[in-house]
């Protein structure tokens, strides 16, 4: 991977995990009891290793599908040899045993659809009901339960009901907090938090080959609040000046100074791909802070929730429809503005 490169390699090719040990440990230890639960919520802001756990336990249980064996039993982490055939598998989505449900491609624009279509989510009742392979077990891995419609959240609620034995569905979210109560109540919650900035800087450099101890991977790190990704983002110049701009209009809330506003919507505008990108993970990672710290407030976790909604369904439009982002951006601080009100 050249330098220039600044992207993560893909949750089910990576091999190794930084900075989760305790969470890693609480879905080892369940697995060993031999009575895991039948799905988990595995929740936290983007970029700090949900999905990569997520594949991590699915290629763990498929590799070792008796929690009683000798190799579960005397396992002290969730690896497994990137040479196993399960592995092997995974990475080229040939695992029978597996089935995942993400955005795909829209054949008709070239682009991923927006969210999860409820038909995808419909062929869990047919995965789940048809004979496993090998070791018995059927898992499913939804990423991210954040990207399904209403309709696709009942249909998967179909399959929580009244699971199979032998089933797991590991369900990743940025913001569980705003889940429906009925998903929520049928999981084990499993919080993941922001990594250390140790622990970032070694992700970056696993994924981009880069010195850990560099300046530049520290500084990134440093300023990552504990994501890999917004990390990866922040290698680049521009995106520190862009960062920096976006928590000062944090700070403002909830009456931001408009002509910060507009300043930020000309340096938003353009049309890569990557300053919008940066840009909605860390008012996601802001709106996913405040969902957790909203648990006992009804009231103050519905405006918070309703701002998630509102703020990514308008960044979806300006991705779909080629949208300026400047009215976006004023969009999208309106709507957490209200999040703050009381």
């Amino acid at each position: 991977m050249s330098d220039d490169d600044h992207t993560l390699p893909l949750p089910r090719e990576t091999a190794v995990l930084f900075g989760q040990a305790e969470a890693e440990r609480a879905l080892l230890d369940a697995y060993k009891s031999g009575r895991s639960p039948h799905a988990w919520l595995i929740g936290g802001p983007p970029g700090i290793g949900k999905a990569t756990l997520a594949y991590r336990f699915a290629r763990f249980v498929l590799a070792h599908p008796d929690p009683q064996s000798a190799a579960v039993q005397a396992a002290t982490s969730l690896a497994v040899d990137p040479e196993h055939p399960v592995a092997h598998r995974i990475a080229a989505q040939a695992q029978g045993d597996l089935l995942v449900l993400e955005r795909t491609i829209n054949e008709q624009t070239g682009k991923l659809y927006t969210v999860i279509r409820v038909d995808d989510v419909r062929r869990t009742v047919s995965f789940f009901g048809s004979t496993p392979g090998e070791g018995g077990w059927r898992i499913a891995i939804v990423d991210a339960v954040d990207d399904l419609q209403r309709e696709g959240a009942n249909a998967l609620l179909k399959v929580l009901e009244e699971p199979p034995a032998r089933t797991l569905l590991l369900l990743i979210s940025h913001a569980p907090g705003r889940e429906l109560p009925t998903i929520r109540s049928r999981c084990r919650r499993l919080l993941l938090r922001p990594l250390d900035a140790g622990d970032v800087a070694r992700a970056v450099a696993s994924a981009t080959g880069r010195d850990s101890a560099g300046g530049d991977v520290v500084q990134a790190a440093a300023a990552a609040e504990g994501s890999v990704s917004r990390a990866l983002s922040l290698l680049d110049g521009p995106a520190l000046a862009l960062r920096q701009r976006v928590l000062d209009l944090f700070d403002q809330l909830p009456s931001p100074d408009p002509r910060a506003l507009h300043a930020l919507g000309d340096a938003l505008g353009g049309t890569d791909p990557r300053t919008l990108a940066a840009f909605m993970d860390l008012v996601n990672a802001w709106l996913s802070l405040r969902l957790d710290g909203a648990a006992s407030d009804a009231g103050r976790a519905i405006r918070v929730a309703d701002a998630w909604d509102k703020v990514n369904r308008v960044a979806r439009d300006v991705v779909t429809y080629n949208l300026e982002r400047k009215p976006m951006v004023f969009a999208v601080f309106g709507a957490l503005s209200d999040a703050v009100r009381r």
